[in-house]
């Protein structure tokens, strides 16, 4: 007991730079997974009302880490998506339009990219074309995110596991005449534009359609295909032993802020936070789960001038139909959730997620 009782003494006298085996033991285990959602031009007013038209909660109110990011890319203070995403995709600032290059359009690894490499699963979940900006820069490298179908074919050099998103006519429909869904199926992939199909799968590779083009807004008939889609990735990926890594993202609450249109952005953020509660859920169960929640940029300089909290409604205005150069928030759950809280640049979300992933 005497020798015990010294050893705490002096860890209480000398500060914990001695080493003890109570702050080995408290030592959190790294994530085996990452889960990383990007609210797509999602701002705290963006946040804000679809808390409000929701009865005032919003599942990611469980993630008590949070912190901000400063979205400026390379060659302006406000990005676009490319440059956005290209932050958390490679860790590098980059030019407005850039897909998975640098400043210097010289292409880099990506996370997700890594990750496969490494033996996790990989997939992604969007509610836009899947060579749009955002995914694209997870899993393409292009000078330009205009570049579609160029964005379609790298996708067949990095094996990720699921894909699901709109965009099939940039695979079915090329000017060059190629069959990427062909392709795929070459590659071991089921291919299907049905949502049953996608479902019901249980295999290995899965690229799933939702759209020619565009996916249908929440409210003009997608219903909850953002929730059951990500559910369905994490039930697939999480059969992996080694971990997974998943991007999801609630593409159309930029769309809103685009067209200025409140109702647009409330139904949009509310359906993303739909899929926030389901990868929580998981998170909760498994122990081993990270995730983050972010932006890339605000979009519509969105402001609240009015509404009402008994009747959910908001009187939303608009100084532009344009991005915003606002910082925007993040918000982690799970182990390593710690890590991100804080002012901080967007390229350090990258930083932190491969460093607790011990990629180097």
């Amino acid at each position: 007991m005497k020798r015990k009782y010294l050893a705490i003494g002096l860890l209480l006298i000398q500060g914990t730079t001695i080493f003890s085996p109570i702050t080995a033991l408290a030592k959190p285990k790294r994530p085996r997974n990452i889960i990383f959602m990007v609210g797509d031009g999602m701002g705290l007013t963006q946040v804000y009302a679809g808390m409000v038209t929701n009865g005032m909660h919003l599942n990611l109110e469980q993630c008590k880490h949070i912190g901000l990011s400063k979205t400026y890319s390379a060659d302006n203070l406000i990005t676009d998506s490319a440059a956005g995403a290209t932050a958390f995709s490679i860790g590098k600032k980059t030019y407005n339009g850039a897909i998975g290059v640098d400043k210097d359009s010289v292409s880099h690894e990506t996370i997700l990219e890594r990750a496969s490499k490494e033996g996790l699963a990989t997939g992604m979940v969007v509610t836009c074309p899947i060579t749009h900006a955002t995914p694209a820069s997870f899993i393409a490298h292009q000078p330009s995110r205009s570049l579609d179908e160029a964005i379609a074919a790298d996708m067949l050099k990095t094996p990720v596991n699921v894909l699901i998103g709109g965009g099939q006519k940039f695979f079915d429909q090329r000017s060059d005449k190629r069959n990427l869904s062909a392709e795929f199926r070459a590659k071991g992939y089921t291919v299907t534009s049905s949502m049953d199909s996608i479902l019901k799968f249980n295999g290995d590779k899965l690229i799933g359609f939702t759209a020619l083009e565009d996916p249908k807004k929440v409210n003009e008939g997608r219903g909850n295909q953002l929730e059951i889609t990500t559910q369905k990735a994490v039930d697939l990926l999480s059969r992996n032993k080694k971990g997974f890594f998943l991007m999801v993202e609630g593409s159309q609450i930029d769309w809103g802020g685009h067209s200025n249109e409140t109702d647009y952005i409330t139904s949009e953020m509310v359906d993303f936070d739909l899929a926030i509660g389901r990868v929580l859920e998981f998170a909760k169960k498994n122990k081993r789960t990270l995730v983050v929640i972010t932006a890339d940029h605000e979009t519509g300089g969105f402001a609240i001038n009015g509404g009402s909290i008994k009747n959910r409604t908001i009187d939303g205005k608009f100084t532009t139909k344009k991005h915003t150069g606002v910082m925007v928030p993040i918000f982690a759950y799970g182990p390593g959730a710690e890590n991100f809280t804080g002012i901080r640049e967007n390229t350090s979300i990258y930083t932190e997620m491969m460093r607790l992933f011990r990629f180097k």
